[in-house]
Parts: structure tokens; C-alpha cells; sequence
């Protein structure tokens, strides 16, 4: 009786088992298919190449919902919605004969895939976004208790861990923590009362006090400028063949000062965007447009200006979308996107915003923010009063913009109608000889007063002469030539006009019978006159405006718009062509991101600031959250931080994103500093980095961070560590680019003759970041590490390992400097005992005891290294830098040291 029971009970449970497989057979065969999640992934990996924004084979794409649905070549559509049966895709994909089944010439798709497709269409071929343009909603945190967890960051990651049958991984120690947080947060090790304090207490408040020291501390900023300075293409060299130097270094202060501001992200972005539009606009605000500036410029002789003003627009829009979207929107400039939502007329639209711009790729790099010292600035501000004051708040504006930015002027490279005149190189300032004219095309001449012009000329007797709408036209004013070295600013008042106007500058001599280039030009500028002309106080204040237009302050390359009779039209290149002008289009954003202009936005840059900042916009905070993720973990939520488009990798912890995102927009008013705190503070943040076999089989790329962040260090944390470590850290910031050593030779610039000028005293121990960065040589350690050359936006440095970063960090001398110091740093204090300078130089190192195996091996490696060296010899004075008085002993430590910095723990964050 129980064998036949047992038998019994048995049946039953199979035939439960039987029936639960059919149920659940039957729920996936009628479940709703989830576009985003099953379809566009086949679509993408098996359709879209012949059937995209590329390419649409017998005029079938399946990008856009309504481009799927349409009549194809045939004439009739090629999906059908709720009729897979008639629906010409769905049988093309299960025909037998290999010339008519799709894809073509490729593997078919599997029956599972055919089964997605055939359900999707019979459920209507419903399109769906794509997770990342989607709303970004508040999402709460999962209802998980574990004494593990710390806060809500914790909470969605235990979730995950939970469903991977993964247990995180226990605190990491305080030194640890330390060096991690520190590295992290200022890119730096602390100062040394910061360190002791929190390694006497280094309970839960201990780390919180340290952190919170960590992000006031004014290294904050430089360590995550760098960071953006990558985004934002930085480098202070023009780019191309010539790669000519760029006085830019105030954008990459100005990025410093707003990190460790905490400067809201929305403002950070809307000042970088659109700076210049804001009223009353600051000195600031109109450096941190330099952002666009950043582009490369072409000054190699005989090139196309607006062919490379063009590139530079394009590479805006470009590095805006993958630095401030995460989106690779680059494409799209010559076809609709192959895999997202993007229609390539949109492309142009967006362009729109950028392209009236008074930058036009000249070697003047104009416009420029001129930056006057306080004295300046006081006689600025007494003038512009005076002039509101005697004249109009127009003219006084006008004035000030002009003396502040040099605009709007016309430049001469953009002169045509040439007589006896010619451009230098064809794309720079404009040659003029004996009897010459060049006309200045459409010129708005209400209201103007005065011109002012740039100009070089050495020969006496020369007039320039300024003539309405032909070389033999109206008079506008004349400039008597006095003859001096150098350029300089030409002031000349004007006869009153109206209207638009073509202006012609000619030149006569009559004295010279000569061939030779009379005069140079650079620019010209139309201008109202001062007012109160003939008063007592004019003349005084004459003086103080040519004084101002003289003076030589720093000079940064900025954004300034251009004046409504300016304005340039936008169409589409057809192809990308920009020679193949298609259709005139206005600025407008993408429709398919779901949510439109805010309300009253103008049609510029700042129209386009206000929607980039919009809450309701799907990418900018995702991509940022994303971005400082990575920062800290290695990896971001999204791997691709530079794609979170469909193409992009799938996210690791989509409602995490989703959760800090929405915070840091609604909740931490979009301050990076609250964001950072509390992803540092978190559990998972703090744990111990030790791959386990478990792990190394699960989980190996900490996918699911069931452990915490053991990656290479950055080239500029690496620098920045050992000159912290070595003792040799220099905490002056600001200023122009320092040039630490390097090797001569590796720079070569044949048009300037431009040379690395290797930095003495403290300069040469700067942070990283300050260090020049010549586009086509960029510092040579650096690239080892994986830095970057910024001729583009990089969104994401990709880690390497290869035997020349070995060979830097151990035979570079700069390194090699860097481990004398520390040698000497370990023998002043750590005893006169060989063993006690090691340990004193691991403590220095990594805050921790160093393992008695371990100080084993660098015993070793001194008493080696000591036999090698003797009193006097050439080998022991070359590794102490030349020192007359070296002894073996220092040579030795100086070999340990250099090990020691060498050392995975000290190369890799763990």
C-alpha cells in the first residue's frame, strides 16, 4: 500500500509540474511583449543595418514607428499590426530559400525570435522608448532590512545581490577607507591632521567628519575639474597640424572654483552653455562658455575658414550631447540615427543654437573676454557711468560690451572685392598695398559714431579712408597713418549714417611708388561716439576709453552671440555635406525625447540652457549620476557612460539610477557635493574590495558590487599620490599651464618653434592638473595612463595595462625624483634601522603596517641594491640625481622606494 501511495503522490506532483510548464508555456506565448526589452534588441542586432537611419532596403526601416508601418517599394507595408500572418516581415524571416529569407546572407533567427516578432506584431507592433528617455520618476527604495545596509543606496543594491545569491562583502579597514575616500573625493591624500584624526576615530561619525573635511577642502575642485576637463575637450593648444598655444587656462579655473563652490548643476551647465546671455553677465560666466571655445581652430596657411568654424559648431553639438546627455548624437549630422530616435534634419535644428557665434576660426581666436586688473576696472565702471550718464544706457552697454569683448567687430578675413589687397596665408589678416580697397559686406551703420580697427603699419604717409557701398563712395571718416612697430588700435570718428550697408576700406599712399604690403588688418569695428563731445570732461575721458582699448589684460577665448544683422542661416548638409545646402531649418530640440521648450525660452543658447536643465528632461541627470558613479565604482550604472541610447550596455541597477537621480534634481537641488556624500557613505562604497573564488565565478567584474572598488588609479591620481607621498605636493592653484619635467625633443612645432620649457621651484610639483597639454604631444606619462589627447569629448577613459606604464613609473624621471625624495622622506623618519625607513615608507604610502613577509623583500632588495652602489662611484651619484656627496646607502633606499611606489596596492585603488 505505500508503494502503490508513493506511486500515486508521485503522478499527482508530475502532473501539477506538467500542467505549471503549460501554464507557463501558455503566460509567455501571451504576455504583452515589451518593445524596448524584447523587439528593439532584435531589431537592433539582426535588422537595423539594412533597415535604418543608414540604409532603408526596399524602403523599409524600422527606426521610427510610422517609417515601419509605411508602404515599402512594393507598395504595400511590410508589418501589418494584429495580422503576422499577411505581414510581409514575418515571412520573410520564415522563408526556407536563402535569396529571399531576411537577413539576408546571414544566420536566420532563432524560432524564439521569430516567436517575439510574430507576437509583437500580433499585439498591434506597439513601439515603445527606450528606458533612458523615459521620464525620470521618484523611485522609492526597495523595502530591504539588513544591519549591512546604511542608506537607500544600499537598498537596491542588497536587492540585487539577494537575486544573484550574493553576499556583500565586509567593511573595508579605516586605511583603507582612507586612501579610498581621499583619492576619491580630492584625488589626493589629505593633510595629515585630516588623516590622524579620523584613524584615532574611525567610527561611523569619524568617516562622516572625514568625508565632510574631504569635500570642503579647496582640492575638491581640482580633482573633479579634471575630470570635466576631459568632457570638455581642454587643452591649451589650438589642435590640427600647427597645434599653436591657447590662452584658455581661466575655463579650466573657473571649472576648479565651481566644483568646490558646489555651483548647483543646472547653473553649471546653463553658465558653460550660454554664460555670455545672462543679464549683467560676469566676467565668470562669460569664462565659462569657454566650454564651446574649447574646440580645435585651423591656422595652417591656405585652409577654409568657414569649413573649420563649421567643424567647430558640429563638434559642439556633438560634445554637448555626449558630455551633458550621454547620447552619441555625432551621427546624426549625416543621416537619422541607425539605432535612436533621431531624425537628421534634427541634427541641423540643434546646430541652430550654435552657429551664430562671433568665433569664424581666425588665429585671433576673437572673441575674447579681455580680463582688466582692479585699477582698469575702476576706470571701466567711472566710464560706462559718464557715458549713461552724458549719453544713453544703449550706448553705454554697447561701449562696455566692445572695450569687455573686442565685438561685435568684422573681421577682415571675411573681406572680399579685393584691389591690390590680399589675405595673409588666404586665412589671415588682410595685406593691403598702395591704391587697394576691400569691401566690408553689410554693415549696420545706425547710431554709429565712431570705427576702431586693428591694423599694422610701419610707412608714413598713408590714409585710410572708409567709403559707403562703393571704393569711390560716400566718405565715412578718414585715418591719418602715423608710422609705429606692432599692432595696434586705429580710432577714427565717423560721418552719420543709417541703414545697412556695404563699407569699403580703401588705402592710398601718394608719397610711396613702391609694391611693398602698406598696411595690415585685422578687424573692424563699428561703434557709437562717446557723448558730450566738447565738454569739459570729455577729453579726460576720451583718454581713459583709448586707454582701455589699449591695454594688453588676459585675454580668454569666450562665446558672444551675434548681433541681429549678423546672424547666419542654418540648413541641412545634405549627407553631411556642408557644400550640399538642403533645407533652411530654425533651433529646435528633438521631439521623440517627450517634452517641449519651456515656456518663454528664447530661440538661443539660453533657450537651449533652460531645456537641457528642465526636470523633465530624461538624460541630463541620469548621465551626470552616471558619470560620478563611475568616478568612485570603476563602472558606471550604465557602462557606456558615453551611450545610454539603445546601443548602449543594458543597466546594471536601472531603479537606482532612476532613485538618485530624481534626488539630486528634486531633493539635493542639483548639488554634486550632497550626491557624491552620499554614495561614499554608503555600505557598498565602503566595502572591502578582496575577490573571492565565489566572486571570481559569479561576479568577476563586480557587476553586481558584492565587493568595492579595486581599479588602476587615474594618470593624474597617480601623479598626484606619489608627490603627495615623496612630500614634494605643491598646494598652489591656478594659473597658467606648468610644464613638470620631460625630455627635450618630444615636442616639435615647425611653425612657431614653441618648446617644453621644463618648470623649476615648486611649479614642477603641481598637480596634474595644471600641467600644459599640447594637443599633439601631450605629457607622456600621462598618456601611458590612459589620459587622453582632448581633440574630442571623452566620456570615458578606457583602463589599460601594458609594459609601458611599468616603464614609466620606474624608470620616468620624474618618478624617479619623486622616489629620491621619498627615500630621503623615509630615512628622516624612520630611524637610523633599514627596516624602520621601509616601514615608515609603507605607512606613507598606505597608512598601514607593512606585512613582515613583505619587508622581507625590500630588505632584500636594499642590501642588493647596496652592493651595487660605492662611495663616490658615477652609478650611485646618476640615481641620486647627480648629488656630489650621494652615498650607497641613499642610492639603495632611493631603489626601495622607487619598488615601493611601484607596488600594485599603491599603483590600484583597493
Amino acid at each position: 500500500m505505500v508503494h502503490i501511495y508513493y506511486n500515486r503522490k508521485m503522478l499527482l506532483v508530475l502532473a501539477l509540474l506538467a500542467a505549471t510548464g503549460i501554464a507557463a508555456c501558455w503566460s509567455g506565448r501571451s504576455r504583452q511583449v515589451d518593445f524596448s526589452a524584447d523587439v528593439k534588441p532584435i531589431l537592433n542586432k539582426k535588422c537595423i543595418t539594412c533597415h535604418g537611419g543608414v540604409k532603408a532596403k526596399g524602403g523599409f526601416s524600422v527606426l521610427f514607428r510610422e517609417e515601419a508601418l509605411a508602404k515599402t517599394e512594393s507598395g504595400e507595408p511590410a508589418i501589418i499590426p494584429g495580422d503576422p500572418d499577411n505581414s510581409e516581415m514575418i515571412r520573410r524571416l520564415t522563408l526556407k530559400d536563402p535569396e529571399e529569407r531576411m537577413p539576408y546572407k546571414h544566420e536566420p533567427l532563432s524560432e524564439d525570435e521569430i516567436d517575439i516578432l510574430r507576437r509583437w506584431v500580433k499585439q498591434g507592433a506597439k513601439w515603445g522608448d527606450h528606458w533612458a528617455y523615459l521620464p525620470v520618476k521618484q523611485t522609492p527604495a526597495p523595502d530591504e532590512d539588513n544591519t549591512w545596509i546604511r542608506n537607500d543606496v544600499d537598498r537596491f543594491v542588497f536587492e540585487k545581490l539577494d537575486a544573484q545569491d550574493l553576499e556583500p562583502a565586509a567593511e573595508a579597514d579605516p586605511e583603507t577607507l582612507l586612501r579610498r575616500v581621499s583619492l576619491d573625493l580630492i584625488g589626493m591624500y589629505p593633510p595629515r591632521e585630516v588623516a590622524d584624526q579620523y584613524l584615532k576615530n574611525s567610527d561611523d561619525k569619524g568617516y562622516e567628519r572625514l568625508v565632510d573635511a574631504l569635500l570642503a577642502s579647496t582640492h575638491f575642485g581640482e580633482k573633479w575639474a579634471s575630470m570635466w576637463m576631459d568632457l570638455a575637450r581642454y587643452a591649451d593648444t589650438k589642435g590640427y597640424e600647427s597645434d599653436g598655444g591657447r590662452s584658455i587656462w581661466r575655463y579650466r579655473d573657473w571649472l576648479i572654483d565651481a566644483f568646490n563652490a558646489d555651483k548647483p548643476y543646472n547653473v553649471f551647465l546653463t553658465e558653460q552653455i550660454a554664460g555670455d546671455l545672462l543679464p549683467n553677465a560676469t566676467d565668470a560666466q562669460y569664462i565659462a562658455t569657454a566650454f564651446s571655445r574649447n574646440s580645435m581652430t585651423n591656422d595652417e596657411g591656405g585652409t577654409d575658414n568657414e569649413e573649420f568654424r563649421i567643424a567647430a559648431v558640429m563638434d559642439r553639438v556633438n560634445t554637448t550631447w555626449e558630455s551633458v546627455m550621454g547620447t552619441t548624437f555625432s551621427c546624426v549630422q549625416c543621416h537619422s540615427h541607425p539605432y535612436d530616435p533621431f531624425h537628421h534634419d534634427e541634427y541641423y535644428k540643434f546646430m541652430a543654437y550654435f552657429n551664430n557665434t562671433r568665433d569664424n576660426d581666425i588665429p585671433g581666436e576673437y572673441p575674447v573676454l579681455r580680463e582688466y586688473n582692479d585699477s582698469l576696472k575702476n576706470e571701466l565702471t567711472q566710464l560706462i557711468s559718464w557715458i549713461k550718464e552724458k549719453g544713453t544706457a544703449e550706448q553705454s552697454e554697447r561701449v562696455r560690451h566692445f572695450l569687455k569683448t573686442l565685438q561685435p567687430a568684422f573681421y577682415a578675413t571675411t573681406a572680399d572685392s579685393l584691389k591690390n589687397a590680399l589675405p595673409t596665408n588666404k586665412n589671415g589678416p588682410l595685406n593691403m598695398r598702395n591704391q587697394s580697397h576691400a569691401r566690408l559686406k553689410h554693415i549696420q551703420l545706425d547710431g554709429i559714431g565712431q570705427i576702431v580697427f586693428m591694423f599694422y603699419s610701419n610707412k608714413p604717409g598713408g590714409k585710410i579712408i572708409f567709403r559707403k557701398d562703393h571704393p569711390l563712395g560716400e566718405i565715412l571718416g578718414t585715418y591719418v597713418v602715423q608710422p609705429e612697430g606692432g599692432w595696434r588700435y586705429g580710432i577714427m570718428g565717423t560721418a552719420a549714417a543709417t541703414g545697412i550697408h556695404d563699407v569699403y576700406v580703401t588705402y592710398q599712399n601718394p608719397g610711396d611708388k613702391t609694391t611693398d604690403i602698406m598696411a595690415t588688418f585685422d578687424w573692424f569695428g563699428f561703434l557709437p561716439e562717446l557723448p558730450a563731445k566738447g565738454t569739459p570732461d570729455y577729453a579726460a575721458h576720451e583718454k581713459t576709453y583709448q586707454d582701455l582699448l589699449n591695454a594688453r589684460p588676459t585675454s580668454t577665448p569666450v562665446m558672444v552671440e551675434n548681433p541681429v544683422w549678423m546672424q547666419r542661416e542654418t540648413h541641412v548638409f545634405e549627407r553631411g555635406n556642408r557644400l550640399t545646402l538642403g533645407k533652411k531649418v530654425t533651433p529646435a530640440v528633438p521631439q521623440s525625447l517627450g517634452f517641449a521648450m519651456p515656456a518663454n525660452a528664447p530661440k538661443n543658447r539660453m533657450g537651449l540652457a533652460m531645456w537641457l536643465t528642465d526636470k523633465r528632461n530624461p538624460l541630463v541627470s541620469r548621465t551626470m549620476v552616471n558619470r560620478l558613479w563611475e568616478q568612485l565604482f570603476g563602472m558606471g550604472i550604465v557602462e557606456s557612460l558615453e551611450d545610454l541610447g539603445t546601443q548602449g550596455i543594458t543597466p546594471t541597477h536601472r531603479e537606482l539610477l532612476d532613485h538618485l537621480s530624481w534626488k539630486f534634481m528634486h531633493d539635493d537641488n542639483w548639488s554634486i557635493k550632497k550626491l557624491l556624500k552620499e554614495m561614499v557613505m554608503s555600505a557598498t562604497y565602503r566595502q572591502d574590495s578582496k575577490l573571492t573564488d565565489e566572486l571570481k565565478e559569479k561576479d568577476p567584474t563586480n557587476k553586481w558590487l558584492a565587493r568595492g572598488p579595486r581599479v588602476r588609479l587615474s594618470a593624474e591620481q597617480l601623479r598626484d599620490q606619489n608627490l603627495c607621498i615623496s612630500g614634494l605636493m605643491s598646494a598652489k592653484m591656478h594659473g597658467p599651464g606648468v610644464m613638470p619635467w620631460q625630455p627635450d625633443g618630444i615636442w616639435l612645432s615647425p611653425y612657431n618653434g614653441a618648446r617644453w620649457r621644463n618648470s623649476t621651484g615648486e611649479d614642477q610639483y603641481r598637480r596634474a592638473v595644471y600641467t600644459y597639454w599640447k594637443r599633439t604631444a601631450p605629457y607622456p606619462s600621462m598618456i601611458s595612463f590612459d589620459g587622453v589627447q582632448r581633440v574630442l569629448c571623452t566620456a570615458r577613459r578606457i583602463r589599460t595595462n601594458t609594459p609601458l606604464q611599468a616603464l614609466t613609473t620606474l624608470n620616468d624621471s620624474a618618478y624617479i625624483d619623486m622616489a629620491r625624495h621619498l627615500a630621503s622622506r623615509m630615512q628622516q623618519e624612520g630611524g637610523k634601522d633599514v627596516a624602520g625607513q621601509i616601514k615608515k615608507g609603507y605607512q606613507l604610502m598606505l597608512y598601514k603596517p607593512i606585512k613582515e613577509d613583505k619587508l622581507k623583500v625590500f630588505e632584500d632588495l636594499y642590501q642588493q641594491a647596496l652592493k651595487e652602489f660605492k662611495p663616490g662611484s658615477a652609478k650611485t651619484k646618476a640615481m641620486m640625481g647627480g648629488q656630489e656627496n650621494a652615498t650607497p646607502a641613499a642610492a639603495a633606499m632611493v631603489v626601495v622606494a622607487n619598488a615601493m611606489l611601484n607596488l600594485d596596492e599603491v599603483v590600484v585603488k583597493n
